[in-house]
């Protein structure tokens, strides 16, 4: 257990890096209240883990729903000590010209604006606490490129900018942090690579050195690009 418990915030709670970020922060005694839009992975979630951790079906496209989210987690535990913006789809995979209206925008709504809504409802309260650290999970194609995922390079790309841009508007005592997580073997990487998704470390074995690192970013790092270390 850390010397001391944080609270965080985080989405895409319900499968791949969310979800085993969820049992290892638990693991180490800090408190979750986590969002995804599955409700039977909530109602495991809330199964598995009851109060003080808090767990709720969410569509981060919805501001109106954020927004309720927001301050419901605020005023039962105060301003999250880390914010982690990890809820994304990706497109099938295909030329840009071939990614079908709908779904280009649904990669656009959930990547970027979902990001933007949790940031407007949660980012006020840290400001006015004076700490805490904001994650905007990026990819290694938001600072490369690959074809086939122009939609999700995209909104990795926007997440590298947004990020900073946040980073450059925070108080003191606060940090915007872009994030690359590693090539890690979930659903999402499947869908990009296949059978070759298999070679790399499962979401499991990535959160053990993920959540210290996560759990050790501050200040210093606000606006830096960062990424977790790989698997040894």
């Amino acid at each position: 257990m850390s010397e001391t418990p944080k609270r965080i915030v985080l989405t895409g709670v319900s499968r791949g890096l969310g979800r085993a970020l969820v049992d290892r922060f638990i693991d180490e005694g800090h408190t979750v209240f986590g969002a995804a839009r599955s409700a039977e992975a909530i109602h495991l979630l809330r199964s598995q883990y009851g109060a003080p951790h808090g767990f709720v079906v969410l569509d981060v496209t919805d501001d109106a729903q954020v927004g309720r989210w927001a301050n419901d987690v605020l005023a039962a535990a105060g301003p999250p000590d880390l914010l982690l913006n990890n809820a994304g789809m990706i497109n099938a995979n295909a030329p840009l010209w071939q990614v079908p209206a709908n779904e280009f925008s649904q990669v656009i709504d959930t990547n970027i604006k979902g990001v933007a809504n949790v940031i407007r409802h949660f980012v006020p309260a840290m400001v006015e606490h004076g700490s805490g650290v904001i994650v905007n999970f990026s990819s290694g194609w938001g600072r490369t490129v690959a074809p086939n995922v122009a939609p999700y390079c995209a909104t990795k790309w926007a997440m590298e900018g947004l990020s900073r841009a946040l980073a450059e508007e925070l108080p003191e005592g606060l940090a915007a942090v872009p994030l690359d997580p590693g090539i890690i073997n979930t659903d999402m990487l499947a869908s990009a690579f296949g059978d070759d998704s298999g070679k790399f470390p499962d979401a499991e074995t990535w959160s053990k050195i993920a959540a210290a690192y996560l759990l050790q970013l501050g200040p210093a790092d606000n606006g830096e690009p960062r990424a977790v270390p790989k698997p040894s």
